[in-house]
């Protein structure tokens, strides 16, 4: 069954368009999209971390560039998966619909926050980043 889900994250530079080309990429059939919270990003492309740890992975990210999330139009997505508590928090305070809100470290990690890498030094935190991120995608479309 198709389904559409949207990645939030804070600049939609990261972890967001990450987890979208990752759901591509696993799930070609249902619609995907990714935003952030906050405008200071938009029109950007993800960030080079990104960029690279998705080359290596095999992980298209082509077409993903930054956009503000968007009340009530956004409100369409079936899922509205974000990163953290401080992302569940502020869709909640935008008027979005809480049973559509999960945090993405709800799929496999026990609920825990998927951490920011831009704030990481080098591509460690990248690669940390990545292997969650995979793997509450993957846990997320099994639910599909």
């Amino acid at each position: 069954m198709r389904k559409s889900v949207l990645f939030v994250c804070l600049g939609n530079i990261c972890r967001s368009p990450l987890a979208q080309g990752i759901a591509r990429h696993y799930d070609p059939y249902s619609h995907f999209d990714s935003a952030g919270l906050s405008e200071y990003h938009q029109g950007e492309k993800p960030c080079k971390g990104i960029e690279e740890i998705a080359k290596k992975y095999n992980i298209s990210l082509k077409g993903i560039t930054s956009r503000c999330i968007v009340y009530p139009k956004d409100e369409a997505f079936d899922w509205i998966i974000c990163m953290d508590e401080q992302n569940y928090q502020d869709l909640i305070k935008l008027g979005f619909c809480a049973q559509k809100i999960k945090k993405l470290g709800e799929f496999g990690f026990g609920g825990v926050d998927i951490p920011d890498p831009y704030y990481y030094v080098g591509m460690e935190g990248f690669e940390k980043v990545y292997s969650m991120i995979k793997q509450g995608v993957v846990n997320l479309l099994e639910t599909f």
